[in-house]
């Protein structure tokens, strides 16, 4: 993996139920395309976690948009709604932005409450040709956007990492043998990709599409979509941070962290563009972060903001190697309490942590998180998910300044904390792993 697989700049509100649909739809009409098949009518089957909150996450947008030969990276969002309400109005979409079709979403769009073995989100597409034959392409969300296809082989990549590792303790190993920080041996595998200048620009973009998103946050005004009723407040509760003034008060800090993480989330729930980092559920913790180094750190530099996303990266790795970000699949442990230990680590190496002092914080960050559940209320990436990141952010602090305060020695280590969140996802119960059918989702009623 690469740092341009974890971090990916796109739309909310769900990196595994909008992103990942969306480019599923797109290799789909892509294929199609490519393929010079121009299909009488195309299906669309929804399964899994992706039927049961594919509604409230927008999965029905994405799918839409990506049957049209929209991107992710390229849609703007501001666009959506005009394209949306065309193809429902017309009954008829442009497949891969080329060969119109007639579609109706309310007849080719269809929600399936069953899950299928290959993974809890799952969606199947079929191609009707004029003589009555069916193309059928099955594809898997797997977590923070990235898919797979049904009976596809991974791609093989002929590449030769120089610093390959699988594991928090070959981390370790690796930086004491090189005399390097986690950054730079990340640094140093991203060379075998690209060049070095390359990834610098990757990640200044990365770097400012996340404050891009909290400036866009702290902007926003009204009512989220979905009909919970949810009232944007990051713009509101800024005014009142700056009507304060700078004071001596340390919680302040954490007010400033709080807001930051409110602003991103809520601008996923609107649709708005965020980075996925590691997914869009969990999308405000490492801004959030990135912005408390860069704001509240004396001699805070870009290379420091280089270093945490860097670090970040690494222990993202670990976990889609070793576990899964999916909530899906893991509850929110695997998207809160992924970032919360990314975030974690990646702060504590930009403050000069040793290694040993960064994979502790990336444990304390998800031990605290384990068993975390995902239940939205109405299937919406609202409640709790967008307080849950300002939690996730704090968190994250607190996990770094601890770390830093021992000399890295731990009971714990960080291998094994990812062993038990794997463990505990697969323990727990489908009802609190994004399927709205537990937890808060079923003990609130909706407004």
């Amino acid at each position: 993996m690469s740092v341009t697989d974890l971090f990916t700049i796109g739309i909310g509100p769900s990196s595994s139920h909008t992103v990942g649909p969306m480019r599923a739809a797109f290799a789909f009409a892509t294929m199609l395309d490519e393929d010079g098949i121009h299909p009488e009518r195309v299906l669309c089957d929804l399964y899994g976690s992706l039927s049961l909150t594919g509604r409230g996450h927008a999965t029905d947008v994405a799918i839409l948009l990506g049957l049209s030969g929209a991107t992710p990276e390229g849609i703007d969002p501001d666009a959506v709604p005009g394209m949306i309400a065309a193809i429902h109005t017309d009954r008829a979409l442009d497949l891969a932005g080329t060969n119109p079709i007639a579609f109706d979403p309310a007849r080719d769009l269809i929600f399936n409450p069953g899950f299928l073995p290959g993974h809890p989100n799952a969606m199947a597409f079929t191609a009707v040709l004029d003589d009555g034959s069916r193309i059928v392409r099955r594809y898997y969300s797997i977590g923070g956007g990235a898919i797979r296809a049904e009976g596809e082989a991974p791609a093989r990549i002929n590449l030769t990492l120089p610093h390959p590792f699988g594991s928090g303790n070959d981390l370790l190993a690796l930086c004491a043998d090189t005399r390097q920080s986690i950054a730079e041996v990340v640094a140093a595998n991203e060379t075998a990709w690209r060049p070095e200048g390359e990834t610098g620009t990757f990640l200044n973009a990365v770097r400012d599409a996340m404050l891009a998103s909290i400036d866009r946050g702290c902007s926003g005004t009204g009512e989220l979509p979905g009909g919970l009723h949810v009232q944007r407040r990051a713009r509101a509760i800024r005014e009142k941070l700056v009507a304060r003034g700078p004071r001596s008060d340390p919680g302040l800090v954490f007010e400033w962290v709080s807001l930051w993480a409110l602003a991103v989330n809520e601008e996923n729930a609107a649709g708005g563009r965020v980075v996925t980092a590691p997914t869009n559920g969990a999308a405000g913790v490492i801004p959030a972060v990135l912005k408390y180094y860069e704001t509240f750190v004396h001699g805070a530099t870009r290379e420091g903001a280089h270093a945490l996303l860097l670090t970040a990266a690494a222990i993202g790795f670990l976990y889609k190697q070793n576990a899964s970000i999916s909530a899906a699949e893991m509850g929110c442990q695997g998207e809160v309490g992924v970032a919360c230990s990314m975030a974690a680590a990646g702060l504590a190496a930009a403050l000069g942590a040793t290694p040993s002092q960064v994979e502790n914080a990336a444990e304390i960050g998800m031990e605290h998180n384990l068993g975390l559940t995902c239940d939205p209320i109405g299937g919406l990436v609202q409640i709790p998910c967008i307080e849950r990141n300002t939690m996730g952010a704090i968190k994250a602090i607190n996990a770094a300044y601890l770390a830093l305060h021992g000399d890295g020695r731990h009971i714990v280590s960080l291998d094994q904390v990812i062993e038990t969140m794997r463990q505990t996802g697969e323990d727990m119960k489908s009802q609190y792993k994004e399927t709205s059918q537990g937890g808060l989702a079923v003990n609130v009623v909706e407004c």
